[in-house]
């Protein structure tokens, strides 16, 4: 037993140490030596041998590959392209079980520069001003004209055009930060503005397109003169866009070029016909982002029939392009609909970088979309979660029932907690995904994870807001800055890939082959015939997963508190349990694939909890990243705390949601031994922390202004969203003195019938003074102002500016 003991204990620790695979034999060799047993040492020499000679693997080694190819699934065209899309950057780290904290911490924090921060200022400031949420989305049903005017000549559809070609040339930080404020203020430019600087003619243009194209295109992209605009999405093809049934055929033909007027005569083209819908700026665009499925039956271009998804660019008012209908965004009135088209003839120098890009249009979307991923739909979450985090941290304070601030109450404050997490996650997600890209980063795997836990974690800030503030959000009108975000959440949780699909196939189905250490280098191994390539990633793959049961086992035991931190104090915790369970995360990944093999990929419910392991774990990672880049102050250390300690917290329980469910129940139970020998040991954030960051957040100063630094504050007291910072202060102004009058009408020294009246007696009594009087009056008017709800004429359509001077009491 001795022998034992200390056979695994040195050969653990060495394992632990992710030592070479000959040294961790060895410590175990030497381990049994000394216990006595030496019978015993004869185990680890011999699996030393088997795994770490070459001549020894020479042996069975065959056998392994060719069982190997024959259990690996074959990849489509699609999702080979798919899969090599994007680069892996910090989940990497993640999936290798041992991340490199140091690198986390020496990624550059990501700045404006003094040209972004003047437009973010500025011009960003001046639409936001511009803009009425309810005004576009019940009345004019559009931006107003000279919302649009300004758009188009501040560049704000060119800020990803290269400065060459007129535009901004904006950092993707920069990008999204102008994105956000403008989210804020109102959705609908919000999206305005995004699309044209997301996926699109732009973004694919400058990558693709030849120079041709360039030249004409992109300057006048930059400066609003062309409104793009991409059709991707057929009716019978939503998230599966690799299956549109838009196609077009190789021919010859003319047409007439509407940008020159001039006809062209017997030229090689493309006869298209197509359906999309759901397709944001087709009602006024003027050029046409095109993909189509591409046939060349007659061989016009050569050999193959079958030359695979193509993006083209067409003129909308091409003949034979139908736009100029509309879909009707849920809670939103930005430009949306659907196009369509009947063998339409195009030249091919229409297709986005010549011919020489036929059939490579899934290659460039997928590229594409890894970027826009991280940018435009996470921008519009935490857009949202700013604004419901600062309007709901005022109101709370503001609105007071039974004499106390709503805030007060622990049901309120933990639901303001959650919103305030929730977003703190949301921006910090964003923000580290956004300096990998600034730093040439394609980070594929990471954009989905923000896709679907950005719009998700958005879905329950507005959930809590819309509870918290109650009847003064169920009433549609003016006042109402929560309703038009909360009916809209439903677009973002649909588009892009619908987040069922993101979070069931492709974070983890993605991020186990991409983000892994070895298995992409196996398969592609497998799939070139390539014995000796797979030889060595299949031995790596063995030690990998050896040290990590290791690895593992121990963190598991101790919940990680005796691993290593890079920073000391009130970080170091949760480095600490990221570390367990990155090792749990890698161990449970090897051990699901070996289990299910290519099965995997249709188990998707455990594919999509083996994703939210992933995707906490990078959440605290950009949590604690945040909080270092905010220079750690005091003032943010409870949010940083529940904000780390909720997604820890939840991936330890889609952890142990695989556990529960993994088919293979042998393995199931020896894996909970491995990774949860102790239970749940990480906690839910606490009831008293909840607290703290709610107490914190409607202080309304340094925390909640540095959260909400990106958002637009309206300085107008009559604006519903301007009035909550003066009337937050008035309130703090006159807590006092409102105490002293509840205290005389408590003593019933206040006989009148109203409180007016009684405020009135009170003063006339000197009970107060003059200035606590006037503290007091302000402090209710502006209080009334903060919860009143509109009304309307019987045909709901008269607003009455006048309902704030029906004050009766």
């Amino acid at each position: 037993m001795l022998s034992l003991g200390l056979m695994l204990l040195l050969g653990g620790i060495v394992a632990y140490m992710r030592a070479k695979g000959w040294m961790i034999a060895l410590a175990a060799f030497v381990g049994a030596l000394i216990g006595g047993c030496y019978w015993l040492a004869l185990l680890p020499l011999v699996v030393g041998l088997v795994f770490c000679l070459p001549v020894v693997q020479n042996i069975y080694m065959p056998k392994v590959f060719s069982m190997f190819k024959k259990v690996t699934p074959p990849m489509s065209e699609t999702e080979q392209e798919a899969i090599n899309a994007g680069t892996v950057w910090w989940d990497g780290e993640l999936f290798s079980g041992k991340p490199d904290y140091q690198k986390l911490l020496n990624y550059p924090n990501p700045q404006l520069t003094a040209e972004e921060q003047a437009f973010i200022d500025g011009p960003v400031e001046v639409l936001c001003n511009m803009l009425n949420d309810w005004q576009i989305n019940h009345e004019l049903k559009d931006l107003p004209q000279e919302a649009w005017d300004f758009i188009k000549e501040q560049g704000f559809l060119g800020m990803i055009v290269k400065k060459q070609y007129g535009g901004l040339e904006f950092s993707n930080y920069a990008h999204a930060k102008v994105v956000t404020k403008i989210a804020t203020r109102c959705g609908s430019a919000a999206v305005t503005v995004m699309v044209p600087n997301s996926l699109g003619p732009g973004e694919l243009l400058q990558h693709y397109g030849t120079d041709a194209q360039k030249d004409y295109y992109l300057p006048r992209l930059a400066k609003g003169v062309d409104i793009p605009c991409f059709a991707l999405t057929s009716p019978s093809a939503g998230s599966d866009a690799g299956g549109i049934p838009d196609f077009g055929v190789v021919t010859r033909g003319s047409y007439i070029d509407p940008r020159t007027g001039e006809r062209h005569e017997d030229v090689l083209g493309v006869r298209v016909s197509w359906e999309k819908r759901w397709i944001t700026l087709a009602p006024v665009a003027t050029v046409l982002g095109l993909a189509f499925k591409m046939y060349d039956p007659d061989g016009l271009l050569g050999e193959k029939k079958d030359i695979g998804i193509t993006c083209a660019l067409v003129p909308a008012e091409y003949e034979g392009v139908n736009i100029g209908r509309r879909h009707w965004p849920s809670g939103s009135a930005f430009m949306n609909g659907p196009t369509w088209g009947a063998d339409v003839f195009i030249p091919l120098d229409w297709i986005i970088g010549g011919v020489a890009y036929a059939g490579r249009g899934w290659q460039m979307l997928v590229e594409c979309l890894s970027v826009g991923r991280c940018i435009s739909l996470p921008a519009n979450s935490v857009a949202g979660g700013l604004a419901t985090s600062y309007t709901t941290s005022l109101y709370s304070r503001i609105r007071d029932q039974f004499g106390l601030p709503i805030g007060k109450f622990e049901g309120v404050d933990e639901a303001l907690a959650r919103i305030i997490s929730n977003t703190y996650q949301m921006e910090a997600s964003q923000d580290l995904a956004l300096t990998g890209l600034d730093i040439g980063e394609k980070p594929s795997v990471i954009s989905a994870m923000l896709k679907y836990h950005n719009t998700e974690r958005l879905r329950k800030v507005l959930n809590d807001a819309m509870d918290i503030h109650g009847g003064r959000t169920v009433v549609q009108g003016p006042r109402n800055y929560l309703v038009a975000a909360y009916q809209a959440i439903p677009i973002a949780i649909t588009v892009e890939g619908a987040n069922i699909l993101t979070r069931s196939l492709m974070i983890f189905g993605q991020g186990a082959i991409r983000s892994h250490p070895y298995v992409l280098r196996e398969m592609m191994a497998a799939t070139n015939n390539d014995a000796s390539a797979f030889n060595q990633a299949f031995t790596k793959h063995v030690h990998f997963v050896m040290t990590n049961i290791v690895r593992s086992f121990w963190l598991s035991l101790t919940n990680g508190c005796l691993s290593s931190s890079p920073r000391k104090g009130v970080v170091a915790p949760y480095y600490k349990q990221m570390n367990r369970l990155a090792a749990n995360f890698a161990l449970l990944t090897d051990m699901c694939m070996f289990s299910l093999g290519g099965s995997l990929k249709f188990r998707e419910k455990l594919s999509a909890r083996l994703g939210d392991v992933a995707s906490n774990l990078y959440i605290c990672s950009a949590v604690l990243k945040r909080f270092e880049r905010d220079g750690s102050p005091k003032s943010d250390e409870a949010v940083m705390q529940y904000a780390a300690q909720q997604a820890l917290y939840d991936a330890q329980v889609a952890m142990d949601g695989v556990l529960k469910n993994l088919p293979n129940r042998p393995i199931a139970w020896i894996l909970r031994v491995l990774t949860m020998p102790a239970g749940h040991n990480i906690d839910a954030p606490s009831d008293k922390l909840g607290s703290k960051v709610a107490n914190e957040m409607m202080k309304g100063d340094e925390a909640l202004n540095r959260l909400t630094r990106f958002m637009f504050k309206p300085q107008d007291e009559q604006d519903p969203i301007g009035v909550l910072a003066p009337a937050h202060a008035a309130v703090l102004a006159a807590e006092a003195a409102e105490k002293k009058v509840r205290k005389l009408e408590r003593d019933n020294q206040l006989s009148a019938a109203s409180p007016a009246l009684r405020l009135q007696e009170a003063l006339d009594s000197a009970f107060i003074t003059q200035q606590e009087y006037d503290l007091i009056v302000r402090s209710r008017q502006l209080k009334r102002q903060v919860v009143m709800v509109d009304d309307f004429d019987m045909q709901l359509e008269q607003h009455d500016d006048k309902l704030l001077e029906r004050h009766v009491f």
